[in-house]
């Protein structure tokens, strides 16, 4: 792992975030007839190019919290500083709230003694794409852990905002798939490999049929032979992932893979910040546009956060070996 692996997620997310930005809320058939094919600004938000959002800002709460080592409840402060501080927000406002993140972050500030995994909602409805959004460094802390601890973990993280389990399938299935990419592996067999795995893995917990099966047009299906009317770009958490890989999948390349992402309309911005971080690790730093990294708002900030993680992770791994 190196400080260019840790970039190319952070800077994969903030990227695709800002070019989703201005597009944010349009239709598909608004964004057919005046499609996103570079760095803009202002639209729906009226903010200059890029700029990015809550989906940015909270990834590097948690990155944040994680160059320091793995706390549930630093990384849930920094979610309420977010919210209630502008801590890491890219103009010094917050300017887009997820209705589930936004109720979750309100518990934990105001209901005292509730711990952070028990903030976010645990009904069906409570799935949308809040904490699938913004997991994706996590994916760096558990590279070397166990599949179990792994999933528990995630299950953690998730539900500081969004408990379901369903929404803790979808950060599993996207922090397995960044594992592989991690790892090397190509999209493709990355993609076979996790048909495998994470099937078999889920009906090892016993988690109910009647939700692994919502995972079916990833586990069991060919998600890239679908056309593009049948893949959806709604804030629902399930859409979001399939979205994410299906742009991965059918592209050769991160700025074909984040226009793809973002020209669908909807919310275009967390669907173009989680194919960001797929494809800014599998293509790495250098495939994500120069012109592009250059405009996104606390460049230099972002560079700097990701060298603090790389740093707490070598000292992690060399404590581990010494031990």
């Amino acid at each position: 792992m190196n400080t260019d692996q840790i970039k190319a997620l952070l800077f994969g997310v903030a990227v695709g975030d800002a070019l989703g930005v201005p597009a944010e809320f349009s239709s598909r058939q608004e964004m057919k007839q005046n499609p996103v094919t570079d760095m803009r600004g202002y639209g729906t938000y009226n903010l200059p190019p890029g700029t990015w959002s809550d989906d940015s800002s909270l990834t590097f709460c948690l990155a944040e919290a994680l160059a320091r080592d793995f706390d549930l409840y630093v990384i849930a402060e920094n979610f309420i500083k977010w919210y209630y501080q502008n801590y890491w927000t890219a103009t010094g406002n917050v300017f887009d709230v997820g209705i589930a993140t936004k109720a979750a972050i309100n518990s934990l500030n105001h209901s005292g003694g509730i711990t952070p995994d028990k903030a976010g909602g645990f009904r069906d409805t409570d799935n949308g794409n809040g904490s699938l959004m913004r997991i994706a460094p996590l994916a760096f802390y558990l590279f070397d852990r166990q599949i179990d601890e792994r999933f528990e973990i995630t299950r953690q993280v998730s539900a500081i905002t969004h408990g379901h389990i369903r929404s803790v399938i979808a950060c599993f299935y996207c922090l397995e798939y960044a594992k592989q990419l991690l790892e090397g592996k190509d999209k493709l067999i990355a993609y076979r490999n996790l048909q495998s795995e994470i099937a078999a893995y889920l009906s090892f917990r016993s988690i109910p049929q009647s939700e692994t099966a919502k995972f079916d047009r990833l586990l069991k299906g060919n998600i890239y032979d679908a056309k593009e009317e049948e893949i959806h770009s709604s804030g629902y958490v399930l859409h979001t992932l399939e979205a994410a890989v299906w742009c991965l999948l059918t592209t050769e390349n991160y700025r074909d893979a984040v226009l793809k992402a973002v020209n669908p309309g909807e919310d275009t911005d967390t669907t173009a910040a989680v194919t960001g971080a797929l494809a800014g690790l599998c293509y790495g730093l250098e495939n994500i546009p120069q012109e592009w990294r250059k405009q996104i708002a606390r460049r230099h900030d972002i560079e700097d956060l990701a060298e603090r993680l790389l740093l707490y992770l070598q000292k992690k791994q060399y404590l581990c070996q010494t031990i």
